[in-house]
């Protein structure tokens, strides 16, 4: 789908003067002199333009009019609406972009304009990142990524305490989602991590809140999709950094066994649970990517993915730094005796923290270099119930994924815990205590075909509907109005509710498709 609408400048000029005067430097990027002596930079350019058209989906070409790239809050609160002018709104629509790794256009605002949020990170003051003299907290500029929170928090020792498998998100992002990954059976999302929020709504104010200042709006924006207004600014929970991890991939056959072992670690105490949990599924009619397994055990690996078609990867993770060191072997022998785990299945990497959290980058460099990165991405990503995962795999797994004729990129299958997660956000998860992360990260490059992935995406779908199973899409992109109802369930009346307290004029997040 390609759209092309677009402000010209002298339209643009008019919809500012509804704000405050204008001033035009170049035909390249205007500078609005507000009266409070804030100088917004607009630009109009072709590459700021294209650049803002796209996202890391490579599905969808939604031109905005124009891009903003404010260096204070103040000027992201005056630009989108004008709490003084006589006119209701500004008149045309407000996305704000981060690292533009949406997959559908959901930061996208046609003919509007993109509020680019990286240029209120690199002009954060004192920093983009502030971590707490005593570390048990960092006031993160929305526009960062977590892999710079990541590297400020470890200068003092410190880490937040849940990622994304890709650290290259900007906070704000993650957090507008929820931000999920290996860690969060444990500790939640990224939006079960925060302390506090700056926030700008829809009607341009500036509101700081909690869970018990503003709380209606904190738990409004935490999983909102960007619908009632633009964080500038998030508290994000620390604690104290491990210094390296015991990365461990252990391979089933059986896939009974693969989640009840899955579900064992994520219920386990103290003294033996892991850090991280995930899962992966290598098929033979996929690429098998045996990087991670010794020169000498890979022939092996992808014999035994011929041999069984499927075979399941459970990759956890257990912390130690120098205090723990002397008891880290015992811990992960008395683990893997618990599951009763041979050696012959087992494989073992001592990698520092960091690398490990930053694990991904080594893939997408790798991706980089032939090619097959910036190509369309049309992921799916779900969360199914507990009860209905064997009837899941059956019909998803083994009756769709595994007859297609080739299979590309990773497909992510884990359980999580519900209680980790706080309802009255505005995130939807399943009804069950526990679900299943489960994601199918194709690209559509070389003999991949994108139209017969969308069809593969939608087989997925339709047989979840048809069968009951009632999933939750994450990151997902609905154009109907009644899918957006039945997303939100028992939420959508709130969800409508917040709209209006927040953005009655509906001029946040368009690319969403929500209210529009």
């Amino acid at each position: 789908m390609t759209t092309n609408p677009s402000l010209s400048i002298i339209t643009l000029m008019t919809l500012l003067m509804c704000l405050t005067p204008t001033l035009i430097k170049s035909e390249e990027s205007i500078d609005v002199l507000l009266p409070i002596s804030l100088n917004l930079t607009v630009l109009t350019d072709p590459f700021s333009i294209s650049a803002a058209s796209r996202d890391f989906g490579n599905i969808t070409d939604v031109n905005p009019g124009a891009v903003l790239c404010p260096s204070t809050p103040a000027e992201v609160a005056h630009f989108s609406y004008d709490s003084e002018s006589t006119t209701s709104s500004p008149g045309f629509k407000v996305a704000a972009r981060g690292q533009g790794h949406s997959l559908r256009g959901q930061a996208s605002a046609p003919g509007g304009v993109v509020v680019n949020m990286t240029c209120l990170a690199k002009t954060a003051k004192p920093a983009a990142v502030v971590v707490l003299a005593d570390g048990t907290y960092a006031d993160v500029a929305a526009g960062a990524m977590w892999v710079e929170v990541l590297e400020a928090a470890l200068a003092r020792g410190v880490s937040p305490v849940t990622f994304t498998d890709y650290l290259y998100l900007s906070v704000g992002g993650t957090l507008s989602n929820a931000g999920i990954g290996g860690q969060v059976f444990r500790h939640g999302p990224q939006i079960s991590n925060v302390h506090e929020l700056d926030v700008i709504t829809g009607k341009g104010d500036m509101v700081t809140c909690s869970p018990k200042l503003n709380p209606e709006l904190f738990y409004g924006v935490l999983g909102g999709l960007g619908q009632f207004g633009i964080i500038t600014r998030a508290r994000i929970a620390l604690e104290h950094a491990p210094t390296r991890a015991k990365w461990i991939r252990i391979l089933y056959s059986d896939f009974s066994a693969f989640t009840r072992d899955q579900e064992r670690l994520i219920s386990m105490a103290n003294d033996l649970r892991v850090d991280f949990l995930e899962g992966q599924l290598m098929m033979s009619n996929g690429i098998v990517d045996t990087s991670f397994f010794p020169l000498s055990d890979q022939t092996r690996v992808v014999s035994l993915v011929n041999d069984h078609r499927i075979i399941y990867v459970l990759e956890v993770a257990k912390y130690y730094d120098t205090t723990t060191l002397p008891i880290i072997e015992q811990v992960i022998d008395r683990l893997t005796r618990t599951l009763g785990i041979t050696s012959e299945f087992m494989f073992v990497q001592d990698v520092p923290y960091f690398d490990f959290l930053n694990r991904v980058r080594n893939e997408e460099d790798k991706l980089r270099s032939i090619g097959l990165w910036e190509v369309p991405h049309p992921w799916l990503n779900m969360f199914v119930p507990r009860s209905r995962i064997l009837d899941f795999h059956e019909g998803v797994i083994k009756g769709l994924l595994l007859n297609q004729t080739a299979t590309s990129g990773v497909t992510l299958f884990y359980p999580t815990n519900r209680k980790k997660w706080n309802n009255l956000m505005s995130a939807m998860i399943p009804n069950e205590d526990v679900f299943y992360v489960i994601g199918f990260l194709q690209s559509a490059g070389g003999s991949h075909n994108f139209e017969e992935l969308e069809n593969l995406n939608d087989r997925i779908i339709n047989f979840c509907d048809n069968s009951g199973i009632k999933i939750k899409e994450y990151l997902m992109h609905y154009t109907r109005k009644e899918d957006w109802i039945k997303h939100f369930g028992p939420k959508w009346n709130d969800f409508s509710r917040r709209k209006m307290m927040f953005d009655p004029e509906k001029l946040l997040s368009p690319g969403q498709d929500i209210f529009s």
